[in-house]
């Protein structure tokens, strides 16, 4: 049996095509078998690619890597509202979603999608080995909560850090990933997101590593509000807001093409 699904491909935090988070958006009328959905990810080969199902007035959303399915995905959420509002016709400012992290909301404003996610204050810890040894240059202090967060001191640090995947790589962090930032020159702070063992190693734009990135810098600046960048290859710029349990992260979306993809459901080889 051959099914035919709708899918969208949309830059996240960005405002520029080719820029921000690329996340591939698949609208659903039921869900599939777990293994389809990942056999769809991994074909996509983008950073996630986002479920979305929708039951009595919400929306199921579910994330996925090339790997492995995520248990939250900023910028994913925020390219299935952009999906939703711009080209399935949802006419509300709020769009609600259930996921394995909750009830998430997001709201549209001034061009901006706003994601109400929950906080996720980094704690201080020790380095492990196996990133210690993957980093070329050290941080200053280390932090964790879901991923680990490494703190430095300039932003050319951040921008010229290498990475060596073989020591990484020997570190297996779940859902978690290794988040570098520091203190920013234009905007109030900078990060990079790197995930070991992971099929992309850099994620070019992380919402959910935000989680922990903002009640961080909210303390150490003094601020409630703040703007950050973040430095990939691919850029995006994130406006985030500190509300004690839950934080506020804003950004843009750009649609890079919607269309059509078709699968044959596989049937089980006799052999005769």
């Amino acid at each position: 049996m051959t099914n035919r699904n709708r899918i969208f491909q949309i830059d996240a935090f960005t405002n520029l095509l080719f820029g921000g988070n690329p996340a591939c958006v698949v609208p659903l009328k039921e869900w599939l078998k777990d293994e389809i959905l990942l056999k769809i990810a991994k074909e996509n080969a983008v950073p996630e690619t986002a479920f979305l199902v929708e039951k009595e007035n919400t929306f199921h959303l579910r994330w996925f890597t090339p790997d492995i399915e995520m248990d939250l995905c900023g910028h994913a959420t925020l390219a299935a509202a952009h999906c939703l509002k711009k080209h399935l016709g949802f006419s509300k400012e709020e769009i609600e979603f259930d996921t394995l992290s909750g009830k998430l909301k997001v709201t549209s404003k001034g061009g901006l999608y706003f994601l109400n996610l929950p906080s996720r204050p980094p704690r201080e810890t020790k380095l492990p080995e196996a990133i210690k040894n993957g980093l070329s240059i050290l941080p200053t202090e280390v932090y964790k909560a879901r991923d680990y967060l490494l703190l430095y001191e300039t932003e050319q640090q951040i921008q010229n850090i290498k990475i060596n995947r073989a020591s990484f790589d020997t570190i297996d962090l779940g859902t978690g990933g290794v988040i570098i930032t520091c203190k920013g020159t234009d905007v109030d702070f900078v990060s990079r997101f790197f995930t070991p063992q992971a099929t992309i190693l850099e994620d070019p734009v992380t919402g959910s590593a935000h989680c922990s990135l903002i009640p961080f810098w909210a303390e150490r600046l003094g601020k409630k509000k703040m703007k950050a960048e973040q430095l990939s290859e691919r850029g995006g710029i994130l406006f985030c807001e500190t509300m004690g349990e839950r934080v506020l992260i804003g950004g843009e979306a750009r649609t890079y093409f919607e269309g059509y993809f078709s699968y044959q459901q596989e049937q089980p080889f006799e052999n005769n």
